[in-house]
Order: structure tokens, then sequence, then C-alpha cells
């Protein structure tokens, strides 16, 4: 299976609390539900359709616990073509404390060599490995070189605070453009593929 992921940022780089004003309050966030609403027509088909083409799902423990009590609980949520997608697929979580999840056609993935785990995962016939969500995952993904596509779905939005996808210091790394559109009410939606290292100038 292809590993991708896909995120919704605002144009600075956060991510949290995107769904709504009470999804993720840590360290003081006030700004939730700024994705909410936002975006055409044909991109919340763009988005649906991406849920629908998934082999299987792999979550972070917060990301996988909010889904689960929404997608996973909610009947008007679990009806919805997202919902339906999620509830069919397997889903995997990284976690080291998530002991018994209710969620069912869940599999925890515990620590011990989780590279291994994923890796394994990603060498099984299929079509996609996707994970949603997830930014202290998708950073230690990425880190790990493991993931093979990337689409920030980006709103046109400047928070001002909040935890961002990418941190102020961490690992670089160069991106190819594969698709990128934008819509009708602004937001963009850029997928790359990892490049390894960028290239720099030499002093």
């Amino acid at each position: 299976m292809k590993l991708t992921t896909m995120t919704q940022i605002s144009v600075d780089g956060v991510m949290q609390g995107n769904g709504a004003a009470s999804d993720d309050r840590r360290n003081g966030f006030e700004r939730g539900g700024w994705a909410l609403g936002k975006g055409d027509d044909e991109t919340r088909m763009f988005i649906t359709r991406t849920y629908q083409r998934a082999e299987a799902f792999l979550f972070g423990r917060r990301t996988y616990e909010l889904f689960a009590r929404s997608w996973g609980s909610i009947d008007q949520m679990r009806a919805h073509p997202i919902g339906v997608a999620l509830n069919e697929a397997p889903k995997y979580v990284a976690s080291t404390t998530l002991t018994a999840p209710r969620w069912e056609d869940t599999t925890v993935l515990d620590g011990g060599d989780l590279a291994a785990a994923i890796s394994e995962l990603k060498a099984r016939p299929g079509g996609e490995l996707q994970v949603h969500g997830s930014g202290a995952l998708i950073r230690w993904l990425l880190e790990k070189d493991l993931v093979d596509e990337m689409t920030l779905i980006v709103i046109p939005v400047i928070l001002g605070q909040g935890a961002r996808l990418f941190p102020e210091a961490g690992p670089d790394l160069a991106l190819d453009l594969i698709e990128s559109r934008v819509d009708s009410k602004g937001v963009t939606i850029q997928a790359y593929r990892p490049a390894g290292r960028p290239q720099y100038a030499t002093a």
C-alpha cells in the first residue's frame, strides 16, 4: 500500500482545532473551527473521494479518539460517505497508551518497532494507507521516510496561534509538486511527493 497523508492547514501552517471550537483546546487554543464549511462542492467531493479510495487508515491516538467519537459513533456521520469509508476499512492506531479501542476493526500498533510495523503494512498489496490529522504521527513518518505522498488543503486564513504541522525546527525535506488546484472559495489543494534533502546555496 502507498502511505498518503491529507491535512487541512491554515496559511500559517496551523492544523489544530480545524473542525470545531471544542475539538482541541490544548495550550489555550481559542480559534477552533476555522476550516468548518470552507471550500466549495468540488473540494468537498475531492476530500470524500480521497477517503473512499483508502484501503486502510492509520491514526495517531488523539485523532483516532476524535474520529471514533464522531465518524465512528454518531449515526448521521456514520451514514455519510466519509463515515462509511472509515467504518468499512481497517484502522490502525500508533499508540502506547490505547489498550481497548472501541471502534470496530481497529488494531493498535503499540510501540516496539513501529517503523517496521508500518513498513509491513505498506508492503501489503492494495491501494492507500491514509493518514488524516495526526500531526505528530505525520512528522514522525516524514522523519522516517515512510510517506509516499502528502496532500495539504490550505484554508485562506491566518490564525496566529495553535499547533502547526511543521515545527520551527525539524528535519528538512524537498518536495515534488504532483498536483495543485484552487477552488472557487480560495481553498488550495497541493499534493507532494517527498524528494530527499533540499539543495542549499554554498558559501
